[in-house]
Parts: C-alpha cells; sequence; structure tokens
C-alpha cells in the first residue's frame, strides 16, 4: 500500500461519506450505492462544524451511529479471523467483535478530524436481479494526486445492505487485518492475549485528545 494513504487512514477516512458526482448522479444510485450515499449528509455536515470536531468522544459515538447500521462488524470480524474465528470460544469472539469495532470507530473518528477536502463518486454498476452480494465501485478525489479506487463488498442482510469489506486499490480491509492478527497470535502466543492487547490500545487511543488540523 502506498504511503500516500495507508489502508486505515484512506479506508476510514473514506468509508460511507461520499458524495455522488458524475458519472452516476444520486437519482441513478441503486440500493448498495444508497446504503453507502445515506450516510453521507449527515457525516458531511458534521464536518462543517469546528467545534464539533473538538470534542472526540462526541465524535467517536455520533460516528458508530451514523455508520453502525451500514456495517457489518460480526461478518467482517469472523472474516477477518478466519480459521481462528472456528475454534474461538463465544467469548473470544465476543470480546473480538466488540473491540475490533471500537478500533474501526475510533480509528475512522480521528481520520474523520483530519480529512477535509475530499470527494467521492460512484462509478456504474451491473446488478443482477435478486442478487444478495455486488461490488460497489468509487473514485476517491483530492486536490493534487491521482483518484483512489474504493470499491466496497456489501450484502443483503436481513433486507439492508450492509458493507463487509473494502479494497483500496485492490487491497482488502480483511486480508490486511488478517495478516496482522495472525502475525500477532503467533507472537503474543493466544487468541486472548491479542485481544488484551487491543483492549488496551482502544483505552488509550479513546483516552487522547484529538490533533484537530482545521
Amino acid at each position: 500500500m502506498k504511503a500516500r494513504h495507508p489502508i486505515l487512514s484512506a479506508l476510514l477516512a473514506l468509508l460511507l461519506t461520499a458524495a455522488p458526482l458524475t458519472p452516476v448522479f444520486a437519482a441513478d444510485l441503486q440500493p448498495p450505492q444508497q446504503a453507502i450515499e445515506s450516510a453521507s449528509a449527515q457525516l458531511q455536515s458534521q464536518m462543517q462544524d469546528k467545534n464539533f470536531t473538538k470534542d472526540f468522544a462526541k465524535i467517536n459515538e455520533f460516528v458508530n451511529q451514523v455508520i453502525y447500521p451500514h456495517v457489518d462488524f460480526d461478518h467482517i470480524a469472523a472474516l477477518v479471523l478466519g480459521k481462528l474465528w472456528k475454534t474461538a470460544t463465544v467469548e473470544e469472539r465476543n470480546r473480538f467483535k466488540q473491540e475490533f469495532q471500537t478500533l474501526l470507530i475510533r480509528t475512522y473518528s480521528r481520520a474523520f478530524i483530519d480529512f477535509k477536502e475530499w470527494s467521492v463518486r460512484f462509478l456504474p454498476m451491473e446488478m443482477e436481479p435478486g442478487a444478495t452480494k455486488v461490488v460497489v465501485k468509487t473514485e476517491v478525489l483530492q486536490p493534487g494526486i491521482q483518484p483512489i479506487a474504493i470499491d466496497y463488498r456489501m450484502a443483503l442482510h436481513e433486507g439492508e445492505w450492509k458493507a463487509y469489506d473494502i479494497m483500496i486499490e485492490g487491497v482488502s480491509l480483511v486480508t490486511n487485518y488478517r495478516s496482522t492478527f495472525n502475525s500477532e497470535i503467533q507472537t503474543k502466543g493466544s487468541l486472548n492475549a491479542v485481544i488484551d492487547s487491543l483492549a488496551k490500545r482502544n483505552i488509550e487511543a479513546l483516552a487522547a485528545k484529538p490533533q484537530n488540523k482545521s
């Protein structure tokens, strides 16, 4: 992954905050695209409030409320652990899901403060009648750099389209985290040790004050 947009910063700064541009207009968006676009108005409006971005606790809570309905965190957590998910206890699964969701939300919340000038355009997509899985293709536009390709893997879950993986220029969030956590498990010796470490990092990160660049 190129240094100019590491997977966490790019993904979480742009996740579910798309402003539809040509060649696809808002009225032409299909349901999976609409699921992404629906969160944009709320998040975009809050980005204009400098006082709001000074309170990280409020940002974190707000971001969680906005994007939670559009992301299948349970599915992502299971995919990230891969084979380990099958051998993990119920308690381990629940702890990992909670801490991993906290990781994604708080990292996105930090990026929410930093990234100001960008927009996202939806690319045309073909969707078969009755499809339950699709890939929503987008391009992120930022001044002075080439467009960044970000694709959302989405599935229909209980009547709602939800993202379960995001690919930035072909690099998968799920694959990236799976590799990271597998390496940590080999180093620390157990899944519980990795969860404990993640929980500690989450507590420390949530306690830190955001660096507002505005």
